[in-house]
């Protein structure tokens, strides 16, 4: 099927993906004991593509993108699965081969733009070293691109911009600029984690349409990472709900907003202020998402659900049904809707 699989040789088709994660595995390791951040992710990804990584803070979302990018540092480790990249195992390559790929052909725009800016630096001279960083160019051609790609992302007067200090651009400017370090050697695929959560609502929705445009132009796939599933709603082709370190539900983003099978799935969906009535309380998910030194016996949402019982205790298998999948015991049946 298409994006959620459970045995790769059956299940993923790596010459039509331009990303085929396989039954992904990372620890990390502390004084606390050993956690499993990530266990057993798998998806596929083609060009072209917008998937939505959905879910809680400590779900796993931003350690998935991480080690996609190959970020993973001490005390975390990949310890199982594949990140096969165009047919590339990323999980294996070495610091050196994943720097050629960084940048060039994999970028990441982060949550917070200052994390890509140096604040000592003019946006001309952080733009222009990322790329001479990866092609033989001159100065001159190295500013055009530069320049365009400002333009790209609509910062106006982009040539005079490029001299600018970071602190000289507002928080959606500098995020901007973040994405356009990002798109300055077109990957060909880009991971967001979270970048417009601390923007205001017209500037998120000015950039989420730069975004869907230049993935539409160039054919970058993106994975784009969030809490907020009504980004995902109008951005994302599918989405995958993470909850302890597992997707636990992946589909057609239409498919999944309006059948949800999953009782965390469904949780998030009643906790979005447009699906409540005007005047009636938000309804929200009791309890707190799990920590990954502590994470529950079989089903991880067992703890929060109201449906959990003795089948809970074992981990459950993966459904599927057609392209929508899940993983519950009690899962939301058609009858049942949205709701529940």
């Amino acid at each position: 099927m298409n994006g959620f699989a459970s045995d790769p040789k059956t299940m993923h088709s790596s010459s039509r993906a331009l990303l085929d994660v396989r039954g992904l595995k990372v620890k990390f390791k502390t004084n606390r004991g050993e956690g499993t951040a990530i266990n057993d992710v798998s998806f596929t990804l083609r060009r072209g593509e917008v998937l939505g990584l959905v879910g809680e803070s400590g779900s796993g979302k931003s350690v998935t993108g991480m080690s996609l990018m190959g970020l993973i540092e001490n005390p975390g480790r990949i310890c199982g699965g594949q990140i096969l990249f165009d047919g590339i195992d990323l999980a294996k390559l070495s610091d050196l081969e994943m720097e050629r790929l960084r940048g060039k052909r994999i970028a990441m725009i982060f949550q917070d733009p200052m994390m890509t800016l140096n604040p000592v630096l003019r946006i001309s001279t952080q733009m222009i070293e990322t790329v001479r960083a990866h092609d033989d160019v001159t100065l001159v051609e190295a500013r055009r691109r530069a320049r365009d790609a400002l333009g790209q992302v609509g910062i106006p007067r982009p040539e005079e911009r490029l001299d600018a200090y970071p602190h000289e651009f507002s928080g959606g400017m500098r995020q901007r600029v973040a994405i356009a370090i990002a798109l300055l050697h077109k990957p060909d695929l880009i991971i967001a984690d979270e970048p417009t959560t601390a923007l205001d609502v017209t500037i998120q929705a000015q950039i989420l349409s730069e975004v869907q445009k230049l993935t539409s132009e160039y054919g970058t796939a993106l994975i784009w990472i969030t809490h907020d599933l009504s980004i995902v709603c109008g951005l994302a082709d599918n989405v995958a709900v993470m909850y302890g370190g597992q997707i636990v539900e992946y589909g057609p983003v239409a498919e999944v907003i309006r059948s949800p099978r999953h009782r965390y799935t469904d949780g998030l969906l009643n906790s979005v202020p447009s699906r409540n009535r005007r005047g009636d309380r938000l309804r929200q998910i009791s309890g707190f998402a799990p920590s990954i030194f502590s994470m529950p016996q079989g089903c991880a949402f067992r703890p929060r659900c109201s449906f959990a019982d003795d089948a809970c205790h074992q981990t459950p298998p993966l459904a599927t049904h057609g392209n929508h999948a899940h993983r519950c015991w009690h899962p939301i049946s058609s009858r049942e809707g949205l709701g529940s």
